[in-house]
């Protein structure tokens, strides 16, 4: 059976923040299956804030090619199968990259249970590169512990609204989230249970935390990097621990990504700052979605979906999360799951 297969491939490289016209819209035709692989029909794609890094030449995630297809994580269903363990119909999870059909070897893809969560809660609240990235972050590396005062940067996108979530229910004290315009600090205070929330656009961050935890906090879960860091560093104590999970605001210049004035506050607060990345723990996979697919099908966990339809909308969504255009999980929406 010939099938078209519409996808965004990459038509340059971008100089600073990506535009429509780095990208094309092409259709091309699925290739007939070899032994071993397999066609999804793509359902959503989750628009990760990895994807810009994979854009650069020389990118730490798989990089895209020129001409190529960009790398993106997403679900869908087997329409065709020639590798033992898949049959068609069956829910997968992989890199299923920005195109309607993907084809690849079966083994690079996860068959996953859709009885309890949406398709979409497995790149969502239970997803590698948002709830069990935060769940990592939260249990592994900050070691949130009852009474904690935690902060969250980019606290309404993906990993943040989970990330504050997450802190809470492990008995944080306070939670406040960081974010951009007031919708987004109503929205973390009213939807997500944060205690409190700072609008990076028109407070000043150092001086609101300070009012908002005169004591120092505990744990920073930073997304952004640059200034945002900086005036966070200013209200550490001793003890604190700082994780790094992503840096968003550098993200467009990798070539001179600026790193904190305020360093040296770890020093004088005894503090410790580590980055991370999911895939370094591995051996928590199973506890995280079992534990986050019971607070989420219980509603202890919420996990609003910004959904941009077709994939011709890829590059559009991909603006929309670089410019902070959303809240939630930011998908596009391919075809059915």
């Amino acid at each position: 059976m010939t099938r078209n297969n519409p996808q965004i491939v990459l038509r340059r490289r971008p100089s600073g923040r990506p535009v429509a016209d780095d990208f094309e819209f092409v259709v091309n035709q699925v290739p007939e299956l070899e032994d071993g692989q397999v066609c999804v029909e793509v359902g959503h794609l989750g628009i990760d804030a990895f994807i810009r890094t994979t854009l650069e030449e020389e990118s730490f995630h798989q990089g895209a090619q020129i001409g190529g297809v960009i790398p993106a994580l997403g679900v869908g269903r087997v329409v065709e199968s020639r590798f033992d363990g898949l049959e068609p119909g069956d829910h997968v999870f992989g890199p299923l990259c920005s195109q309607t059909y993907a084809v690849m070897p079966g083994a690079m893809l996860r068959k996953i249970d859709v009885s309890r969560v949406s398709p979409t809660a497995w790149l969502g609240a239970l997803g590698l590169t948002t709830g069990l990235t935060a769940y990592v972050g939260m249990t592994r590396v900050a070691k949130v512990k009852t009474d904690d005062v935690v902060v969250v940067s980019a606290a309404a996108g993906a990993v943040g609204s989970m990330a504050g979530q997450i802190a809470r229910l492990l008995g944080a004290s306070k939670v406040i989230g960081i974010a951009g315009g007031p919708t987004k600090c109503e929205f973390l205070v009213k939807e997500l249970g944060y205690h409190a929330a700072i609008d990076y656009r028109n407070d000043d961050v150092e001086s609101r935390l300070r009012e908002l935890a005169p004591q120092g906090i505990d744990v920073f879960f930073d997304n952004v990097g640059g200034d945002v860091l900086d005036a966070v560093l200013l209200n550490i104590k001793e003890g604190t621990r700082v994780v790094i999970c992503g840096a968003i605001s550098q993200y467009d210049d990798m070539s001179n990504v600026r790193g904190p004035r305020n360093y040296l506050k770890l020093a004088e607060r005894h503090a410790v700052m580590a980055g991370f990345a999911v895939f370094h723990f591995t051996d928590a996979y199973d506890e995280g979605e079992a534990r986050l697919a019971d607070w989420f099908v219980d509603g202890s966990l919420v996990m609003p979906e910004h959904v941009e339809v077709g994939v011709e909308r890829f590059p559009a969504a991909l603006d929309i999360l670089m410019s902070g255009g959303h809240t939630g999980k930011l998908l596009v929406k391919v075809s059915s799951d």
